[in-house]
């Protein structure tokens, strides 16, 4: 699939997926007219990038993790410094608080619409 396809499918602008190639978070082959040509687990590799991005891990975190994304293999399993350990985990961390705080907020909505009566 060509870019605009992509940026399409997946609802990320082809100027970021042209970002996410050039740091190596993308892969593409090129058409013999220069156009990039993506295969269909693109989209499924964006939203995975597009996630992490916005769980605020830096794309060349990213680009370290995305072995371990593809793969469940323990045998795969990298090495990394016990500084970025100490960063993944703080922002995991964070991430948990988030999603109960999400979950709160959700939960309050819900009560709120079963006891709300609906008017035209």
């Amino acid at each position: 699939m060509r870019i605009g396809e992509l940026s399409s499918r997946t609802g990320v602008p082809t100027r970021l997926l042209r970002y996410y190639e050039e740091q190596g978070l993308l892969t593409s082959t090129r058409e013999h007219n220069g156009y990039r040509d993506y295969d269909e687990p693109a989209v499924e590799r964006v939203s995975r990038v597009r996630g992490l991005i916005e769980a605020g891990i830096p794309t060349a975190v990213i680009f370290d993790m995305l072995p371990c994304l593809a793969s469940t293999s323990v045998v795969d399993a990298p090495v990394i410094a016990p500084d970025l350990a100490q960063t993944l985990a703080e922002r995991r961390e964070q991430l948990e608080q988030r999603i109960g705080c999400l979950a709160k907020n959700r939960d309050a909505i819900s009560a709120y619409l079963d006891r709300a009566t609906v008017t035209d």
